[in-house]
């Protein structure tokens, strides 16, 4: 074989390798990165789900402040 041809060879087999590498390296920094927003969006997702509870919990106090008053101008009525 030529001495090119020998030279090419090996160029290109140390082209396929670095490639193959980087490519290994890229997959895991992606994977890192989804790995990292998926946890960012579970703690959103549990921010609104807290803010919902919450919400529901202040019908509920609001409609006892009501009743609360409710009775209490009742029994001022009642004097």
């Amino acid at each position: 074989m030529s001495e090119n041809i020998v030279i090419a060879l090996i160029a290109f087999a140390g082209t396929l390798i670095g490639s193959y590498f980087a490519q290994r390296r890229t997959t895991a920094l992606v994977v890192y990165r989804l790995e990292q927003l998926e946890n960012k969006v579970d703690k959103h997702n549990s921010v609104i789900e807290r803010t919902y509870k919450l919400e529901q919990d202040i019908c509920i106090i609001d409609e006892k402040i009501k009743v609360a008053n409710h009775r209490i101008d009742d029994l001022e009525d009642g004097k």
